[in-house]
């Protein structure tokens, strides 16, 4: 094999100096046909096949093959023939007498063939794609999965990240208001995978069928919307790339906060740090290209879009509501009426008719129940011998003046104590847990141990007045002997001044 030296020497002498291809054969001690290719190629073009390869051995055995890399395409990775099992079958099930190297080196040639080639795409200023990605994240010394949601402008490279404990349709909703507020405006279309929070179905004809909370989104912030086929993550391979890439820089090591809200300011921070950053292949920085984006986008409405879930339905016996696996608590006065439920990523809303007659923060727990205890103080009211096994009660965390008030209502009252303390428990109602507090505190130092003491306090503190309590209404108060100023007196004092 002669290198591109020899090569030089050869044609240099010939085809410059003029030397014949004999004399060139006889002073190189090269063969004629190596010197006439020698002055075809100014560099050795390599070995160059002239007739198709032969297979003697595959060649009877390349439909069979073939047949087996096509069925593999319907199975899952994991139970896909390797190539070793496909030599394996057709030396046992079709006699193949062959080795393992002919049908290795041809089902990676028909695996380079197989391969999907994509066309670069340019993209126009205000235009997002959007997705899920997941990352384990510590909050609040719990770790869990965070579903972060992820909306990217291709034509900047500008991304929103935004963590939520589930990817539910609330977060979604929420993760697009937040988005919108982050860059400034509504992008003219959206991308997205085919998620079943915003396609209902998928028809013969490859329409979507839209689902209800996601028209209604789409209805508010009037964007376009495009999905992408199924198992076609190319068509938004922008918003992937960006899944990969703010998991890999904005959440290693592994991050540890207090709660979603901090973690989320965190990486508001980081995207917002980003555009200080200039892609491979660019000139321009990131913040530069996003001036254009902002420009193509559309105004924000003047009022926000709503992000949470509707479900219709009724509180049970126990006055409790069904949302999305928990029990939520509503007023007793509400049970077995129908009920609208509002689920916000953070909280959970209900309502009866025009009116929210309950607030709870959301669980995403399973079959967790979650009691507001003033709902049910009401009832307990009532049914007096439930209080010490109201679950409602169990673990509500009350001052302690609170258990000692108790104890002196039994004390003197017996029985109806409970009664009387429970009606103390009702003030929470109407005023602030400081206030109730700071008036069961001063009638237990007064000594003033009654319902209607501890309530004239209280509103005594709220409009900010002096107590005044009738001593003859409550006898435990401590009594004190005041005299009246007589002239004689004042006037002994006078005289001893002088």
């Amino acid at each position: 094999m002669h290198g591109v030296e020899k090569y030089k020497q050869v044609r240099l002498a010939c085809l410059r100096h003029g030397m014949s291809q004999r004399e060139a054969e006889r002073q190189f001690g090269v063969d004629r046909k190596v010197v006439r290719k020698m002055l075809d190629h100014p560099e050795p073009p390599g070995y160059r096949r002239i007739k198709p390869v032969q297979r003697p051995k595959l060649d009877g055995f390349t439909q069979i093959i073939n047949h087996i890399l096509e069925a593999d395409k319907t199975v899952p990775k994991k139970q896909r023939h390797s190539a070793k099992r496909i030599f394996e079958r057709l030396r046992d099930e079709y006699g193949f007498t062959g080795k393992v190297t002919i049908v290795t080196d041809y089902i990676r040639l028909q695996k380079l063939k197989s391969k999907e080639v994509y066309v670069p795409l340019f993209h126009d200023p205000g235009h997002a794609q959007v997705d899920f990605g997941e990352s384990l994240v510590d909050i609040g010394g719990v770790r869990m999965k965070a579903h972060c949601f992820v909306m990217s402008l291709p034509h900047s490279g500008s991304v929103f990240v935004k963590a939520y404990p589930a990817e539910t349709t609330e977060a979604f909703c929420d993760g697009h208001v937040a988005a919108f507020a982050f860059f400034g405006g509504v992008p003219l279309s959206i991308v997205y995978d085919n998620t079943k929070i915003a396609v209902a179905r998928i028809l013969k004809n490859r329409e979507r069928v839209r689902s209800q909370v996601f028209t209604r989104l789409q209805s508010h912030y009037l964007f376009e919307d495009k999905f992408a086929r199924p198992a076609r993550g190319n068509e938004k391979g922008h918003v992937e790339g960006d899944v990969g890439f703010s998991r890999r820089n904005f959440m290693v090591p592994i991050p540890n906060f207090p709660s979603f809200d901090e973690f989320n300011a965190h990486l508001d921070e980081h995207c917002l740090n980003r555009q200080d950053d200039t892609q491979a292949g660019q000139k321009e920085t990131i913040g530069d290209k996003l001036i254009r984006d902002l420009e193509a986008l559309m105004k924000l409405p003047a009022v926000a879009f709503d992000p949470c879930e509707h479900v219709s339905t009724r509180a049970s016996s126990l006055s409790l509501v069904r949302y999305r696996c928990n029990d939520y608590s509503v007023p007793v006065a509400y049970a077995h009426f129908e009920v609208q439920v509002r689920g916000y990523v953070d909280r959970v809303e209900i309502a009866c008719g025009t009116e929210t007659i309950a607030r709870h923060i959301r669980s995403y727990d399973k079959d967790d129940m979650v009691f507001d205890p003033l709902h049910y103080l009401p009832l307990i009211e009532q049914k007096i011998n439930a209080l010490d096994q109201a679950a409602p009660l169990k673990g509500w965390d009350l001052p302690k003046e609170f258990s000692r008030l108790r104890r002196l209502f039994e004390a003197r009252l017996g029985h109806p104590g409970k009664r009387e303390y429970v009606r103390v428990l009702r003030l929470l109602e109407h005023f602030d847990m400081g206030d109730v507090h700071a008036g069961v505190r001063q009638a237990l130092d007064m000594g003033a141990v009654s319902f209607d003491a501890i309530r004239m306090l209280v509103l005594c503190k709220k409009e900010k007045l002096p107590p005044k309590l009738d001593l003859d209404v409550y006898p435990f108060l401590p009594r004190a002997t005041v005299g009246k100023t007589r002239p004689d007196s004042y006037m002994a004092l006078l005289e001893a001044a002088s």
